[in-house]
């Protein structure tokens, strides 16, 4: 597979908007921790392996571990996620499969509130747009994620 174009070349100035709106989400005091689950959750569900690479390294590098990176997939199955960890994680996959179920219940938001202020969720929410706005670029671009040697065993 070839990248189809580069995004960040092809339309420089609506890009810079992107990474202007994407620092805001790094920094709108958030968990890093969560904002790296949710990332790799909507990666995962958009089939975006550019950034399921990208954030299960930054998790990795910023002190999760590896079985819990592993296990974001099957989140709802396993215990290693706290209460507010699975309500961010069941919001992202409400928001992220939005097209498919037309709606957030009430019962959805209300779980989510149970964990989250409205402040939080606003920029709960908007970091769920903001990596799915990189998935729809990266996906139908076609970038491609590094690919690293193995070590030698």
């Amino acid at each position: 597979m070839q990248p189809r174009l580069n995004f960040y070349q092809a339309a420089p100035e609506i890009i810079a908007a992107v990474r202007t709106l994407n620092q805001a989400v790094e920094t709108c005091g958030l968990e890093k921790s969560l904002l790296h689950l949710i990332k790799l959750r909507a990666s995962q569900i958009n089939g975006c392996s550019y950034c399921v690479d990208m954030h299960s390294r930054e998790a990795l590098e910023d002190g999760d571990r590896l079985q819990r990176v592993l296990l974001v997939s099957a989140w709802k199955e396993s215990p290693l996620f706290s209460e507010r960890e699975r309500a961010a994680l069941a919001w992202t996959e409400k928001l992220t499969k939005l097209s498919e179920t037309g709606m957030v219940e009430d019962e959805d938001y209300e779980a989510a509130r149970e964990h989250f202020s409205e402040e939080e969720l606003v920029k709960l929410s908007v970091a769920i747009g903001m990596i799915n706005v990189w998935n729809r670029l990266c996906v139908p671009f076609q970038a491609i994620h590094p690919v690293r040697a193995l070590a030698a065993a």
